[in-house]
């Protein structure tokens, strides 16, 4: 289910945040899904519970995740919680980011557009699987 690259640079609690949101995205875990309990996770991956306590505080912060008192932490509805102007601004943001990441290295608009195409198809596909 869930994957950690130890030799990341990228915190292990921010592997396990970003893979359940990607995961809720694409619809691979729905609203009323249980989470692995974090001791339970925290053993799959051979990790320290408070890593995984991190990400699923992250996850109920972001209004991804509900705890259930007694029952674990489940995926919740979707919410809006931006206006449209705010999702447009943030994408902004990741692009910006995005270009300065690949700006140096040379790619054809086409390379770059038909990459983010196949990406987008990876992803679509991820979330009709399950």
């Amino acid at each position: 289910m869930i994957q950690i690259e130890t030799g990341s640079a990228k915190p292990m609690a921010d592997q396990i945040l970003d893979q359940f949101r990607v995961k809720i995205a694409s619809g691979q875990l729905v609203a009323g899904d249980k989470l692995p309990s974090v001791r339970d996770l925290a053993f799959q991956l051979s990790l320290n519970s408070k890593t995984i306590a991190r990400a699923y505080a992250k996850l109920t912060e972001l209004g991804l995740t509900q705890a259930r008192k007694g029952l674990g932490l489940f995926v919740c509805e979707p919410q809006v919680i931006l206006s449209e102007a705010q999702q447009l601004e943030q994408l902004d943001e990741a692009l910006d980011i995005f270009m300065n990441h690949i700006i140096g290295l040379d790619f054809s608009t086409e390379q770059l557009t038909n990459r983010l195409n196949h990406k987008l198809d990876k992803f679509n596909r991820q979330g009709q699987e399950d």
